[in-house]
């Protein structure tokens, strides 16, 4: 049996859409998912006692998709079976968000429970190599994402972010904790006259069971209207979700979308 720990965004309800069986839902109170019924809430204090619950329903294999935060944590509401793990949780708490999730899905592990990546159960959500829309990227706009992987691989030594926006060889904007949207949104003032990509890939090293980036037909229309050309992202590192609604706004609004192969 299958459990989802599910967070906020489009991916988890995408991905329910395509199992056969519907999993338990489960959600970290506060960080839930926005239209699916969940099964399980849980808080970080009581992580122990839902390991337990999944066992005792027959749960072997699970699964983390979606958006979630760090929640504060009561150390009054630390109940007893989660008190074994708290060494591992205080060390997530002060970790960054890769080692964070290490530490979470090393504590599933030790539970004897199957960690699988949402593109484990749902292939088709990592498109094939190269460039879905009617439009391409010029000459110039290549190198641009040659730049971008650059720089989205720099970001990764501090763990900030998974994106940015490049023009020209210049980044005119990286993703922070506040993510893509807000990134894009940062350039809908700009003072020049628009051009530049997307580029968006996994941080290296990271483990690409969790936390994978996503795109939506959301992030084509911030694009546009953060005046950008194309979007780029990495073969096998981002998910795209409702890929024929993505792949048809582009085309509807003149933007490339680019799977390039991972570099080297």
């Amino acid at each position: 049996m299958l459990a989802l720990i599910a967070g906020s965004g489009d991916l988890p309800l995408e991905l329910v859409g395509r199992l056969a069986d519907r999993p338990v839902i489960c959600a970290l109170d506060g960080f839930g998912p926005d239209k699916l019924e969940v099964d399980l809430l849980f808080r970080l204090e009581t992580l122990g006692s839902l390991l337990m619950t999944l066992k005792e329903q027959g749960v072997t294999r699970i699964c983390m998709a979606g958006s979630v935060g760090r929640p504060a944590v009561d150390p009054a509401r630390i109940d007893a079976a989660t008190l074994p793990l708290v060494p591992i949780l205080q060390q997530a708490l002060v970790s960054g968000d890769d080692g964070a999730l290490r530490a979470v899905i090393g504590i599933f592990e030790q539970a004897g429970l199957e960690v699988l990546a949402a593109h484990d159960l749902a292939p088709d959500l990592l498109p094939q190599v190269g460039v879905l829309t009617d439009a391409s990227p010029s000459e110039g706009e290549k190198m641009d994402a040659d730049r971008g992987v650059g720089v989205v691989r720099a970001m990764a030594a501090t763990d900030i972010g998974q994106a940015c926006v490049v023009l020209k060889g210049q980044a005119l904007a990286i993703e922070g904790s506040y993510g893509t949207d807000w990134m894009l949104q940062s350039l809908t003032q700009r003072p020049d006259a628009g051009g530049g990509v997307m580029i968006k890939l996994p941080k290296p090293g990271q483990d690409r069971r969790v936390d994978l980036p996503t795109i939506g037909p959301d992030t084509v229309t911030a694009a546009v209207a953060a005046g950008l050309s194309g979007i780029v992202i990495e073969k096998g590192g981002v998910l795209v979700l409702d890929r024929d609604a993505v792949v048809a706004e582009c085309n509807r609004l003149g933007l490339f979308l680019w799977v390039r192969e991972r570099a080297s």
